[in-house]
């Protein structure tokens, strides 16, 4: 009886290791050969240079090369749709954005579903900030929102539907009533421009723009930043949340997502050398003073932002009523 007991037992704990064998298996293995990471946006951007910095990071631990690839084009859908359609074997991932939650939301057609690509790990993200000409009247956030009131509201350039610049506005209209109309422009440097040459009376950009035109002439004016903690590289400006905008949370991040069907474990490795890389001084030391943030973290803490993310924004599109272009 004994033995037969014994026997069952030593079968049932043979047969649950052969079952976790082959992600197990994988996952030692991987990686076996250079890695992809499809930047859906144009070299340079907050994007671009977390994918970039991530790689490096990455690469140091896994003892692989990784190679960045920019895909730009339609608001970041053609580099996932690349992605999302691609072999789940490990080998190409997409430096996501806030696009990848909020395209689907906006979009009447998409070549994916959301379904199609699964969150891995965050990377990092450039926080946000509110900028106004530089001989603007307003010294803060409030000041702007409670005169946006008056008449026929203010001009604020966005990036196009959906962006962040379009958020931060949508945000601001929808949870705290003020009247800004947004204008898009091509790029967030063109609306940048537009903010400093007085055409439009604010914008939202990322700090990795906006703190160059801040620190070298004072191109515009600061009102605050839309992150949840100050920036390291600019701790003088006060948060959105300081000044009484709670729900004002929002920034430029970059994550990993991958095309659905990755072994676990493969996904678990790459967030654990993605982390691991991010706490690199070097990396850490060159992102810091251009105003992005390391992040890093596990699957399941870039799990929960997603799911959060994709909650909250869901809420502002449905309150402002935000359609494609």
């Amino acid at each position: 009886m004994k033995l037969a007991f014994r026997l069952c037992f030593f079968c049932c704990l043979s047969l649950l290791a052969a079952l976790g064998l082959p992600g197990i298996a994988a996952a030692q293995a991987w990686p076996a050969k250079p890695i992809r990471f499809v930047v859906p946006f144009a070299p340079g951007g907050a994007n671009d240079l977390l994918a970039r910095a991530a790689a490096e990071g990455a690469s140091a631990q896994l003892g692989q090369s990784i190679v960045i690839e920019n895909k730009p084009g339609a608001g970041g859908t053609l580099g996932a749709d690349v992605v999302a359609k691609s072999a789940p074997d490990g080998y190409t991932f997409l430096i996501s954005a806030a696009g990848v939650i909020s395209n689907s939301m906006i979009k009447k057609n998409m070549p994916f579903k959301d379904a199609d690509l699964t969150p891995v790990v965050m990377i990092g993200l450039a926080p946000s900030i509110v900028v106004v000409p530089a001989d603007s009247k307003f010294n803060n956030l409030r000041e702007f929102v409670e005169a946006s009131k008056q008449g026929q509201g203010f001009f604020f350039a966005t990036a196009g539907t959906g962006s962040t610049p379009h958020f931060v506005a949508e945000l601001l209209n929808t949870k705290y009533g003020a009247k800004i109309i947004p204008v898009p422009y091509k790029s967030g440097s063109e609306g940048t421009s537009a903010v400093i040459s007085g055409q439009v009376q604010g914008t939202s950009e990322a700090s990795i723009v906006a703190l160059p035109h801040l620190k070298q002439g004072g191109k515009f004016k600061p009102l605050a930043t839309t992150w949840i903690q100050r920036i390291s590289a600019y701790p003088e400006l006060s948060t959105a949340m300081e000044q009484g905008f709670t729900e004002l949370q929002i920034a430029h991040w970059a994550g990993i997502h991958a095309p659905t069907g990755v072994p676990p474990a493969i996904m678990d490795k790459l967030a654990a050398a993605v982390d691991a890389g991010l706490k690199m001084p070097t990396i850490v030391n060159r992102l810091k003073p251009m105003g992005i943030e390391p992040v890093g973290g596990t699957r399941a803490s870039f799990n929960e932002f997603v799911t959060a993310e994709r909650a909250r924004l869901g809420g502002v599109v449905r309150a402002s009523g935000m359609k494609e272009d």
